[in-house]
């Protein structure tokens, strides 16, 4: 949370719940998101970061806080099952979940839950609402922010309104 004076309250914190952590884990590219319906649009974002030479760990929205914002038919799969699958990918490291009260989504806050991981880059797509917090957040890292092309069409709730029609 922010205070109205702009700084980072502590009270709340962000947590990682980790599915998959490498040991040793040295400063890896980071992305975090939803991951609901895994699709080639995900694919192709994730191996464009894996291909820059660093390693890929992924942070997965944990299911309160996707459900807090995309509303009570989201995510279509659990937190646990969306980290196993993206951890599969051989392009990706490891994955944890994302957790803490849904409010609690600003840089600071994430720059808190990765400051461990000292990772050396944050990435993002290309036309991400979230992106000035993102490269806030690098830049309080000492992160590189690294922002690669979205695949049009290619999105989950795309994925799901191509669904929604089909039945």
């Amino acid at each position: 949370m922010t205070d109205t004076d702009g700084t980072h309250e502590m009270a709340e914190p962000l947590s990682a719940l980790w599915f998959q952590r490498p040991e040793p884990l040295e400063r890896p590219a980071v992305v975090t998101g939803v991951f609901d319906v895994l699709h080639v649009g995900h694919v192709r974002f994730l191996r464009s970061i894996a291909e820059r030479g660093l390693p890929l760990v992924v942070g997965i929205e944990s299911d309160e806080r996707v459900r807090a914002w995309k509303g009570p038919g989201r995510p279509v799969n659990p937190d646990a099952e969306r980290a196993e699958t993206i951890a599969a990918l051989s392009c990706v490291t490891g994955s944890f979940i994302i957790e803490g009260p849904p409010p609690v989504a600003d840089w600071a806050a994430y720059a808190d839950l990765l400051r461990p991981l000292a990772p050396a880059a944050l990435a993002f797509t290309a036309g991400d609402r979230y992106t000035q917090a993102k490269i806030r957040g690098a830049d309080a890292l000492d992160a590189q922010a690294w922002e690669l092309p979205f695949t049009p069409g290619r999105s989950t709730t795309a994925a799901l309104g191509r669904l929604a029609h089909s039945l």
